[in-house]
């Protein structure tokens, strides 16, 4: 063949090499640009997802700070030693008091105004920046609490100059003003807690001041510009003192925020109202480290998937061209030359199917174990979740239990014309109503662990609380608890309900084995209480039929129960509860000889 006849054949050869070449980068410009969008995407959702979880768990501390705060002043107005000192009694003992009080509760300081607006009595009595004697009419908690009979301000302290929260109470008797009693909460371990969750966490007002900051440089910024009337009443009132109110260095950019400055590169925020307040918290967490990441990860996926294609296709191509080119030799070698191609083509089409195919079910496989963890995960919450409502149900059947023995002794009284042995059941009936809602905060506090502190706890105080509420069980089985400790009181570190709730399980445990079968002796239920040094030991043991060897290693393993009724939670709980004490909770049996359990407490001073 001539020169002339091959050179449209290669012209035609280079303008597939050149159509197919486009075609590949434009398929790996697009997939690549598809795929770091869908990566994108889910770095976003996650990183969302985290800020959610976050900004709940901030939202839960910061009401736990805020309740129990709140609860001091309404106990404080009705407390005597206020009153006194409002008409004419000792103020330094107040004075004393509300330290002691303000130390226990964590408030940054407590202190009582009289009618005037003059601090009468602080908790700070004694430092050097003592409100004792300054005038604080000026402040709208003080009026709002004399108008309204309650109020709530955050604002800068005049004298201490540190930011918080003050919840104020009107005390008044026959109508009359007396003095507006005052709690002023600081939230530094909140911002602590928070900073352990990462990102940034702020509370801001209605008027988008922030309040609150894991940075301390935004505290009394503001979100966006104020008008200027707002910034003058500001100002004028004092309440966040000379602060210049800037701006936060945030813009939002679409879906996401602009950091600037220290905190250059983009967030996602969650918002989320703070239930009783008109404020706002606001969890910001970085997301240009995980955008970067799942971009990359798409796109290498991608990659991955298009480069065995290409690299096929242009082999497919080169095949084809070499055979376009032998076709001018020989048409017999034409011939066999495109059977060969044929029937390589076809292996290779196969190869390339398996090949899609296999990574099809890979990614498939990928996705299945996505959705296991994830229902893995949530199981694991629901479990917890269903361990803790069932230890409140567990805990608050037994006063129920007591509820319904007192009701139904009242009514025998009432029939009896006894009405002093029935008022005298009704009582405890309301104590007993009392005592499911202590129940029930307890073991709410037991979830969140060390809501309530520990202190000093008389262990007979406890022991005949707990024997009291188990009266009509005791009664019913007739036994006759023998309690053995010294003459003087004992006092443990604990916390008072909680261990009291531990005695009810242990003592309800041994009147159960009792009454399934005793196996006969006095004492059938001792306590014994056994000071050692700075231990003291709590033995209740019984003498029910006792406890196999699967049975005792299984002990406290939750939902591990003999009962047919049983949860299996109430010796978990206890053992949790003494453990979180400080101490121990072990067990000792054997079948046919009953069972000891043994409390060791640290020991307190009375």
């Amino acid at each position: 063949m001539s020169r002339s006849g091959r050179d449209p054949w290669k012209s035609a050869a280079t303008l597939r090499w050149l159509v197919f070449g486009l075609v590949v980068a434009g398929l790996a410009v697009a997939s690549l640009f598809t795929a770091g969008e869908i990566g994108r995407s889910r770095a976003i959702a996650a990183t969302e997802s985290r800020a959610t979880d976050g900004g709940t768990l901030a939202l839960a501390i910061l009401r736990g700070e805020l309740e129990k705060q709140r609860a001091l002043p309404v106990i404080l107005a009705r407390d005597p030693d206020v009153r006194q000192a409002l008409t004419g009694g000792s103020r330094h003992g107040l004075d004393l008091k509300l330290e002691a009080i303000a130390k226990e509760a964590r408030a940054a300081v407590i202190y009582l105004l009289g009618p005037d607006g003059v601090a009468i009595a602080a908790s700070n009595w004694n430092e050097p920046t003592s409100f004792v004697g300054n005038d604080y009419s000026f402040r709208d908690y003080f009026r709002g609490a004399v108008a309204n009979g309650a109020a709530e301000q955050f604002a800068l302290g005049t004298v201490s100059q540190r930011p918080g929260l003050y919840v104020t109470r009107r005390i008044e008797e026959g109508g009359r003003s007396l003095g507006v009693i005052v709690v002023k909460a600081e939230f530094d371990r909140v911002e602590a807690d928070w900073r352990a969750l990462g990102g940034q966490t702020y509370v801001v007002d209605k008027r988008g001041v922030v309040l609150l900051s894991t940075v301390e440089d935004w505290r009394f910024g503001v979100e966006a510009p104020l008008d200027p009337a707002t910034a003058a009443a500001i100002r004028d009132s004092l309440q966040f003192g000379t602060a210049p109110l800037t701006l936060l260095p945030l813009q939002e950019r679409g879906d996401l925020v602009q950091g600037a400055g220290a905190f250059a590169g983009r967030y996602v925020r969650m918002r989320q109202p703070v239930a009783t307040t008109d404020w706002l918290l606001e969890v910001l967490q970085p997301v240009d480290a995980a955008i970067t990441a799942g971009r990359s990860q798409s796109q290498a996926l991608v990659a991955l998937l298009l480069m065995p294609g290409a690299a096929l296709a242009g082999f497919a191509l080169y095949r084809r061209q070499r055979n376009l080119a032998r076709q001018e030799a020989d048409a017999r070698s034409k011939a066999e030359l495109e059977d060969r191609v044929a029937e390589r083509t076809a292996e290779l089409a196969g190869a390339n199917e398996r090949l899609v195919a296999e990574m099809a079910k890979r990614t498939r496989a990928q996705e299945r174990l996505s959705n296991l963890r994830e229902e893995l995960a949530k199981a694991n919450r629901l479990a917890t979740l269903g361990q803790i409502t069932a230890g409140v149900a567990h805990e608050v059947n037994q006063p129920l239990a007591a509820l319904r023995t007192y009701a139904e002794n009242a009514r025998t009284f009432l029939k009896r014309a006894e009405p002093a042995d029935a008022d005298g059941a009704l009582i405890r009936i309301v104590s007993l109503t009392d005592r499911i809602g202590t129940i029930t905060e307890a073991l709410r506090g037991f979830a969140r662990r060390g809501k309530e502190p520990l202190a000093p706890v008389p262990i007979g105080t406890i022991i005949d609380g707990a024997l009291t509420l188990l009266e009509g069980p005791l009664r019913l089985a007739g036994v006759t608890p023998l309690v053995t400790a010294p003459p003087e009181p004992v006092h443990v570190i604990a916390r008072p309900i909680e261990l009291e709730q531990v005695f009810v399980n242990l003592l309800r445990n041994a009147i159960e084995a009792l009454m399934e079968g005793g196996q006969g002796g006095e004492p059938a239920l001792a306590i014994t209480v056994t000071p050692k040094d700075e231990r003291v030991e709590i033995a209740i043991t019984d003498r029910g039929p006792g406890l196999s060897e699967q049975a005792l290693a299984q002990l406290f393993t939750p939902f591990s129960t003999s009962k047919p009724k049983g949860l299996g939670l109430g010796l978990v709980i206890s053992q949790d509860m003494i453990v979180s004490f400080g101490g121990t909770l072990t067990a000792t049996s054997a079948p046919g000889a009953g069972a000891s359990f043994v409390i060791t407490l640290e020991r307190a001073a009375a």
